[in-house]
């Protein structure tokens, strides 16, 4: 029989086997030797995180006086990620690049969650307007985000009023409404009648959510993702910021741009650069900027409970500019630049 110690050892030995076996695995994945590393930089933590979409929307961040690269580690590749470490108005951060899309906004900040010590989110970019009363260059600080790309696309022959398969199970729901395709009929019709609206219509529907306080596999609902109360409270200071209103000496915007608070945005996997539709969301959502990034981020940090606020200044009115071409052509650059004067500045406001 053997004794307790050697059973412990060897239970020890086993379990370290274990570690040393899930620990080779996860090679494929995140490294032993950048697990180290994120530990090294962890302890030097919180930061702020930065996340943005594109690298046209983060050079003029990564250009600018106001960021300091870390000199002994300016930067951790992971996944196809890399993950750059500084300091913005003499604050902590880590600035990450997303890519396109909901899904690699989604994945890339639950990534940076994962793996390091974010006290809060500060996202940005570009984005399309719904909001005709605000032009070009004017950076909107939403309040609200939704995915509006999250649809029960309905079969042709039912109404408004029947039930949508899986309705009574909780799946799907017409709480927040539909878009209806009246006017398309897919070129179908017979000798005898046209057969009418064959894409019939779509209904929103919320997200499902697994927030890290919740019960595993019980999942909630979240439509309208609120950003952080004290983050949305500071930014009515910075609302008298100046920003750029010339592309160059020849191209210049017919007001001065600024930085104004909204009530809401969207976001779906969709470039909106279409008037109809962009009517549509301003009216049903009382929507302003339109992007493809902001609230696969807040819902991420809602799961995770992560302070988040979003920075979208608007590079073109959707679908209503100039009918041989998208203004967002000429003003990104001027749209990216504003975005990040707003989102330098807010930092500057934000306690260490």
């Amino acid at each position: 029989m053997a004794s307790p110690l050697r059973v412990a050892m060897l239970v020890w030995l086993l379990a370290l086997g274990v570690i040393a076996g899930s620990v080779k695995r996860a090679d494929g994945a995140v490294p032993p030797s950048s697990m180290a590393k994120i530990r090294m930089m962890n302890s030097r933590g919180p930061y702020i995180a930065i996340v943005v979409p594109n690298s046209f929307e983060m050079n003029p961040l990564l250009q600018s006086p106001s960021f300091r690269a870390d000199p002994n580690f300016p930067y951790l590749d992971i996944l196809g990620r890399r993950f750059r470490f500084g300091k913005v108005e003499n604050k902590k951060v880590i600035i990450v690049m997303t890519g396109l899309s909901m899904l690699n906004a989604g994945v890339t900040t639950e990534l940076l969650l994962a793996l390091f010590e974010v006290k809060g989110v500060v996202h940005y970019g570009i984005a399309g307007n719904a909001n005709p009363q605000l032009q070009i260059g004017d950076v909107t600080i939403p309040q609200y985000w939704a995915h509006t790309g999250l649809w029960y696309w309905q079969r042709f022959g039912e109404g408004s009023n029947n039930e949508l398969a899986l309705e009574s199970n909780g799946d799907y729901t017409r709480e927040i409404g539909y878009l209806e395709y009246a006017n398309y009929n897919n070129a179908t019709q017979s000798e005898e009648e046209e057969l009418g609206n064959l894409l019939n219509r779509v209904w929103y529907q919320p997200e499902e959510v697994f927030p890290i306080g919740g019960v595993p596999e019980v999942r909630q609902h979240a439509f309208w993702v609120p950003v952080d109360r004290s983050y949305y409270g500071l930014s009515a200071k910075i609302t008298d910021l100046k920003l750029g209103a010339c592309v160059n000496s020849s191209t210049c915007l017919p007001r001065a741009p600024r930085v104004v608070r909204v009530e809401r945005g969207v976001s779906a996997n969709v470039f909106v650069d279409n008037k109809a539709y962009r009517e549509f969301l301003s009216s049903k959502f009382n929507a302003t900027p339109i992007d493809m990034e902001s609230a696969g981020v807040a819902l991420v940090c809602r799961q995770l409970r992560t302070p988040f606020i979003a920075f979208r200044s608007l590079s073109d009115l959707a679908g209503g500019g100039s009918s041989l071409s998208n203004e967002a052509s000429t003003f990104t650059s001027l749209a990216a630049q504003n975005a990040v004067d707003a989102v330098v500045k807010f930092i500057s406001l934000l306690a260490s």
